[in-house]
């Protein structure tokens, strides 16, 4: 007999492969996930009783020493539970006073499993002003690099003509869509939209405009949803949305960014642009969100955005992460952005683990390899 610990990324197919029947499949999967819930300021009567529900069925609820005597008014915990914990404590707390039953409420969401694909999505910048020289390009030589990231493997290619670099110089909307315009018409001409998916890295409702109408199928919006223009045109031509959180603007968003939470504050951005998106008519699954790493945040917030991802999948939207060849690599590895591809990729690979499911980089063919790499271990 041997006996030796296993990681399992999809349980219920390895229930099937070892041959448990259908229905005790959809049981123990249930119980083989564990979620860490961190929860703040609970009333202090609340966390007594979800820790006697919790302990209950099978779960643990964490609290500080002090709970039991109510020495404060209200205290922070961690709670333990499997899905199934969860699925019975989002229902009996909606019975229990003290606020619990926005506890419930809150825990059911943390039940929501969508399985999205991985894919790779390829930067180009036609500007002369973004941050990584090799991703700038005229529009012959972007062409050019869009054939290359589609044989290369790009599962979408993203394109914006206004740099978002800390500091970076707006631009007027005429140039910013005479910047693409090119790029756009060849898109259309040759169908290149049929090889692969077209992003338009834009918050200029004309040049959005253009873009949909030359075959794009995203919108990539720093300003994360603020205009309802945008959010207009994406419905119109059904394309999907990326909501980007970000802190100031890019010509100040780095002047010493500040969060009481960041999880909770970026966390709180993404449920009032959803609505607003929603409302619209626009569905979750033609949601995509972007944490906006280096956009309003410093390397504390970014390695906690990037740690916590798996909070966001609550919201049952598409994951983007971009962090391909950022400042924050060089802030932990002390490099220049030539040799930060290892750090990128590095960055990238735990996102994926986290609950990312995009990957927007420079290096297209490297990621694309390590992510064939990835998916089989995986």
């Amino acid at each position: 007999m041997n006996l030796y610990k296993i990681n399992i990324e999809n349980k219920k197919d390895f229930l099937r492969t070892l041959g448990v029947e259908s229905v005790g499949v959809e049981i123990i999967a249930k119980k083989m996930d564990t979620f860490y819930i961190f929860i703040k300021d609970l009333k202090t009567p609340a966390v007594n009783i979800l820790k006697q529900d919790a302990l209950s069925i099978g779960a643990e609820l964490a609290v500080p020493s002090g709970v039991i005597l109510c020495e404060k008014s209200h205290y922070d915990c961690l709670l333990i539970a499997s899905k199934k914990h969860l699925e019975i404590l989002s229902s009996k707390e909606l019975a229990q006073p003290f606020g619990l039953k926005a506890v419930a409420k809150k825990l059911k969401e943390f039940l929501v499993d969508e399985k999205f694909p991985i894919r790779v999505m390829g930067i180009i910048n036609a500007n002369d002003d973004s941050f990584y020289e090799k991703s700038r390009y005229e529009a012959k030589s972007a062409i050019r690099a869009i054939e290359q990231m589609i044989d290369e493997g790009a599962d979408i290619i993203d394109i914006g003509a206004v740099s978002s670099r800390p500091n970076s110089l707006p631009v007027t909307k005429e140039e910013e869509l005479k910047r693409v315009q090119e790029i756009c018409d060849t898109i259309k001409h040759f169908k290149l939209y049929e090889k692969t998916i077209f992003s338009i890295d834009s918050y200029t409702p004309s040049v959005v405009e253009y873009a949909l109408n030359c075959g794009f199928g995203i919108v990539n919006d720093i300003t994360g949803a603020s205009d309802d223009e945008i959010i207009k045109l994406t419905k119109q031509y059904n394309a999907k949305i990326c909501i980007m959180h970000m802190q100031g603007t890019p010509q100040n968003m780095q002047e010493n960014p500040h969060y009481d939470d960041v999880i909770v504050e970026v966390s709180d951005f993404f449920e009032d642009r959803i609505g607003r998106c929603e409302a619209a008519g626009i569905s979750k699954k033609d949601i995509i969100l972007d944490v906006g790493i280096g956009f309003g945040k410093n390397l504390e917030h970014n390695i906690a955005l990037i740690s916590n991802l798996s909070h966001f999948k609550k919201f049952g939207c598409e994951l983007l992460i971009g962090a391909s060849r950022k400042s924050m690599i060089d802030k932990i590895i002390k490099t220049p952005l030539e040799d930060r591809l290892e750090g990128t990729l590095a960055i990238h690979l735990k996102a994926l683990d986290n609950g990312a499911n995009i990957i927007r980089c420079h290096d297209v063919k490297e990621h694309v390899r390590a992510l064939k790499v990835y998916e089989a271990i995986q």
